[in-house]
């Protein structure tokens, strides 16, 4: 169990953001705007050898503001080349340039996740064109009729792809880790999903990062209870870094 830094860019500034606040038409609710650019976060993450992070461009691809956070990610991507990885608006044909940009992995939601189902076309595209070991797909989800469901297009569709052992089982074999934002409590800084957790700790496969709601050393205890110490997090809008209490250096340090 270790921790995973991160950094959310989004309208070409590093944020941290409500994940569920991220709907079309409507303004995003901010937890903290950085004065920094991505790159001085990656140089600290560098600094203090902190590998296994992920950068995420939070705006749709295709847009000005994508283009932005985008040019942002890359110059995050060349202050530390292998030390992070990155997603957002990631298919098959644009990967390569983030993995040549200094990314040790892409991650792959909503090209994946398509039309409610998986398209395991795109998914093979995916692998065919970065390797398995190279990818990393994010199983964000949010919890629908008693199931945790999976969620795309920056977290606004549900499909109808369940996180269970069996969807883990089958997909671990296209991809080298897992990440995991509970997106319900992401941002929130109210603790994390303990349920979600212990149905990621109970499956024994590739590494997981669990992403949401961590805002003490009482939740990262927490998580690793519920978790059996497998899994992996990261920490956002409660690091010191962007405006929380959580400090920094005593959390690497701990």
């Amino acid at each position: 169990m270790k921790f995973r830094p991160c950094i959310d860019i989004h309208d070409g500034k590093v944020k941290q953001i409500i994940g569920s606040s991220l709907r079309e038409g409507k303004s995003v609710k901010e937890n903290f705007v950085s004065e920094k650019d991505a790159a001085y976060f990656a140089e600290l993450y560098k600094e203090h050898g902190l590998t296994g992070g992920h950068i995420i461009i939070l705006n749709k691809r295709g847009t000005d503001e994508y283009s932005a956070s985008r040019e942002q990610a890359l110059g995050a991507l060349a202050a530390f080349p292998g030390g992070m990885q990155i997603g957002g608006g990631i298919t098959d044909e644009n990967a390569a340039e983030f993995l040549d940009g200094g990314a040790s992995h892409v991650i792959v939601t909503s090209y994946v996740f398509k039309d409610g189902k998986i398209n395991y076309r795109n998914l093979d595209r995916l692998v065919r064109a970065v390797g398995k070991e190279k990818l990393v797909l994010d199983l964000s989800c949010m919890k629908l009729e008693g199931r945790y469901v999976i969620v795309t297009d920056r977290w606004q569709n549900f499909t109808d792809v369940e996180v269970n052992g069996a969807t883990l089982d089958a997909l671990s074999k296209y991809c080298d880790e897992f990440l995991v934002h509970a997106t319900h409590v992401e941002g929130k800084k109210a603790g994390i999903d303990e349920e979600l957790a212990n149905l990621l700790g109970n499956w024994d496969g590739i590494p997981v990062t669990y992403a949401g709601g961590i805002h003490s050393p009482e939740d990262i205890e927490q998580l690793r209870r519920a978790g059996g110490g497998r899994l992996d997090y990261t920490v956002g809008s409660a690091l010191n870094l962007f405006g929380g209490t959580l400090d920094f250096n005593r959390l690497i340090n701990a």
